[in-house]
């Protein structure tokens, strides 16, 4: 990389020579150790707390928690980010925030182990989500510091890579502590305690003591602080589009244990049988997507095609459920959906950085975006509690496939970017 290139200044093609390859190593792991607890928590031994404390009503709960956790879970990301992106200090902008994220993440998680009633489960995702964007909102902010438009392709895949091996493997993990679920969170609190500082060691942030950083008035509030105003349409498409394919995935995937028992009818050990293997059946077929779209992408110079492709797929291994309530089509779901979803991600985070209305407040707007997980994590929840209330299990599926094809659509609409 040329010389003269600031440690906060994004390499253009020119001075990017070669693959960042530390940059993708730390993004695997960095993801891979916070998205793994995170969903090994709330897919699995989360559900499993609140079937326990509020058996008629878990449905429910798990909703209000989601709902409470979306709003808390906004505000940190803006917050976070927006400090992420004028933070000075000898270790960079990125890695304070990720390591002490990583401290307080865990910490939580233990405390939320502990808890015996609905409000103290929402309490401590609450606090969860604090504390975890510290690590999301600057780590993904990586991508747009350190990577030339000609890699986003493949860093994006690498940082998808550690979205699905921890997006799969930590519901995996975290089936086996179901008959011990105390052991699972306290497993889960030391994975998280790791991704912050195993991150920043591959990262290796360079000072940023001399970076100029303009004070905040209330004349620049809004671009540093807020939702951006200026040449943001595409920025917004993309948020709403990606907010309802995430909400897609987390219809199905939030609900995966209450549909195994409540709409396949498993019944003991064969539960904890089926939530490892489509988790393994799913984070495998994703896995091959990711490692040959991003590239693809960067070789097509295409960002929005393969995006809308991946929704359309999602849309459809969503439906298949819908058809019967056999054991096997949670496989066929899991293949069909894996596939899409390894495509989306692997592509996701290169359109994202392409959007951005201003390079100056990456990790605010990137964490704007990424609170489209957060919050397709949350309406997923809340959508599929309202269908059950009404039909049952069974209308879980169609409306994931409508949320993933609209999401899709939306994409279609993104200006000057192919």
């Amino acid at each position: 990389m040329d010389n003269e290139l600031k440690p906060w200044e994004t390499p253009t093609d020119e001075q990017q020579h070669k693959l960042p390859v530390r940059t993708a190593i730390g993004l695997v792991v960095g993801v891979l150790l916070w998205l793994g607890p995170y969903l090994g928590l709330v897919g699995v031994l989360v559900p499993q707390a609140m079937a326990r404390i509020t058996p008629d009503h878990k449905a429910a709960a798990i909703a209000l928690m989601s709902g409470c956790a979306m709003v808390v879970s906004t505000i940190a990301n803006i917050i976070e980010g927006a400090l992420s992106d004028r933070t000075r200090s000898k270790h960079g902008r990125r890695t304070p925030w990720i390591v002490w994220g990583s401290i307080g993440t865990a910490i939580t998680i233990v405390f939320w182990g502990m808890c015996t009633t609905v409000w103290q489960e929402v309490l401590a995702d609450c606090v969860y989500m604090i504390f975890l964007n510290m690590i999301v909102a600057p780590l993904v902010a990586v991508i747009a510091d350190r990577t030339s438009p000609k890699y986003r392709g493949t860093i994006s895949s690498a940082y998808a890579l550690g979205n699905d091996i921890g997006q799969f493997g930590g519901q995996v993990v975290a089936s086996f502590f179901l008959p011990v679920p105390k052991t699972g969170f306290i497993v889960m609190a030391v994975l998280t305690l790791f991704s912050g500082p195993l991150a920043a060691l591959f990262l290796k942030e360079k000072s940023t003591i001399d970076m100029p950083v303009t004070k905040v008035t209330w004349k620049n509030f809004s671009q540093n602080f807020a939702f951006p105003t200026k040449n943001a349409l595409n920025f917004y498409l993309a948020l709403i589009g990606k907010l309802f394919i995430v909400t897609a995935t987390f219809c199905i995937s939030s609900y995966q244990l209450y549909i195994l028992t409540d709409y396949i009818k498993l019944t003991g050990s064969n539960v904890q049988r089926y939530v490892s293997l489509i988790s393994m059946v799913m984070m495998v077929c994703s896995i091959i997507c990711v490692l040959f779209a991003g590239p693809l992408s960067d070789k097509i110079g295409k960002r929005k095609a393969p995006v809308i492709f991946a929704s359309m797929v999602i849309a459809v291994g969503s439906l298949l459920p819908m058809f019967t309530n056999s054991a096997y089509i949670m496989l066929a779901y899991a293949v069909v959906a894996a596939l899409g979803k390894g495509m989306y991600d692997s592509v996701d985070q290169a359109l994202n950085i392409e959007v951005l209305p201003d390079p100056k407040t990456a990790a605010k707007d990137l964490g704007l975006l990424n609170m489209a997980n957060n919050g397709g994590q949350v309406l997923g929840p809340i959508f599929s509690a309202s269908i059950i209330g009404i039909v049952g299990y069974a209308g879980i599926f169609p409306i994931a496939a409508i949320t993933a094809a609209i999401g899709g659509i939306l994409i279609i609409f993104v200006k000057g970017i192919k």
